[in-house]
């Protein structure tokens, strides 16, 4: 049978009553910028985070470059970035001026490497972003000592990660910024894009709150120059409507990473070949979330090939993330301050599978048979 690797519909559709209601609350409403459903939403989510001050904003991306606006990084400011994520971290540091310096990641978590982090701070650090890849938050314990030894900020980039959580402290609770992405795709998706920029500070909560609409406070004054990063009040109904059941989608997800970790740890005829398969493992002080299971496959050309055999019979998969961000053509005359190993190596070796919350056992399990034919096939192959 064919398994996407997404199926949105199935989540939203069975929703479309209450879909539908906040709609038309909206539409009589007439607000349909920065409404009262922003504000309700921002409440809720302050309820699910910990966090007391939380903004809507247009997309995760936003999140972070208001965060960093709101920070005052600029021209001459470095920020410490991992080079294994999604490119938006470090674009929005380029998009204030500042140069992303990358780090390497930790081979286990995905995530950013604290002990590189630190050996990369300069006398122009002013930050560092770590990114809670796949649903699995970076060791904070770490990052935290390091901005405190060096008087550095933190931003969470926490966009796959709403729900996660370090030592009992909920994603985005921890350093100075938190940012969220309610693209589609993540565990709590929009019906477009929306973000969420959360902090502790009170006063850093107001400047973003006035950087948000242009930097104008009061109304149609300006003290400084900010942007557009204002959320639609449609996007804030039906995340205000998802949210509810955040909870149990994650819980789901959970489910089934469990049940392919079991599926795909059995002794099979491709036992020899399993060696070669490495499976993502939650470390014990993280709550993951599961926004991705992401396979390894060490070798030349054994991810592209499994994933060629995958997409044959109708499954869904897809490489997060196939370049490094060093790599990557706007970067290249970026000099990279320390040898990038595992970001290098995880580039050429990752896949991820379906774990959206409405997939069925029967359905993972025919996920789980075609790794394992295949497997099977390399172990048999001279």
């Amino acid at each position: 049978m064919a398994v996407p690797l997404l199926d949105v519909n199935a989540q939203n559709h069975p929703l479309a009553e209450e879909m539908e209601e906040a709609f038309r609350r909206v539409l009589h409403g007439g607000q349909f910028i920065m409404g009262p459903d922003v504000g309700e939403f921002e409440r809720e989510c302050a309820a699910f985070t910990g966090v007391p001050g939380n903004l809507g904003v247009s997309s995760g991306t936003d999140a972070i470059l208001l965060a960093l606006m709101a920070l005052g990084i600029g021209p001459g400011d470095e920020v410490i970035v991992p080079a294994f994520t999604f490119f938006a971290t470090a674009g929005c540091v380029t998009r204030t001026g500042a140069t992303p310096v990358f780090c390497d990641v930790e081979e286990s978590s995905f995530n950013i490497d604290p002990v590189q982090a630190a050996a990369l701070v300069t006398e122009r650090t002013r930050a560092i972003i770590p990114v809670h890849l796949f649903g699995q938050m970076a060791d904070m314990n770490a990052i935290m000592a390091i901005a405190d030894r060096h008087g550095l900020y933190v931003i969470e980039d926490a966009a796959q990660a709403f729900g996660a959580s370090f030592k009992g402290r909920p994603a985005g609770s921890i350093g100075h910024f938190g940012c969220f992405s309610f693209f589609p795709s993540k565990n709590l998706g929009a019906l477009g894009d929306a973000g969420l920029l959360c902090s502790r500070d009170a006063a850093l909560t107001e400047r973003a709150r006035i950087l948000r609409v242009h930097g104008m406070e009061p109304k149609y004054f300006h003290q400084e120059v900010g942007a557009n990063f204002r959320l639609d009040s449609l996007q804030a109904a039906f995340l205000r409507v998802k949210l509810r059941h955040c909870r149990t989608w994650t819980a789901a997800r959970q489910a089934n990473a469990a049940r392919y970790t079991d599926l795909l740890s059995q002794p099979t005829a491709g036992a020899e070949a399993r060696r070669e398969l490495i499976l993502p493992t939650a470390g014990p002080d993280t709550v993951h979330i599961w926004n991705q299971y992401t396979l390894r496959l060490p070798g030349r050309g054994r991810r592209d090939a499994l994933r060629t055999w995958l997409q044959s019979r109708g499954i869904g998969c897809e490489i997060y993330y196939p370049l490094p961000l060093d790599r990557q053509p706007c970067y290249r005359s970026i000099p990279v301050s320390a040898p990038l190993p595992a970001a290098h190596r995880l580039a050429d070796e990752v896949l991820s599978i379906p774990v959206y919350p409405e997939l069925m056992a029967s359905q993972q399990e025919e996920v789980a048979t075609a790794v394992t034919e295949w497997l099977s096939q390399q172990a048999c192959s001279p």
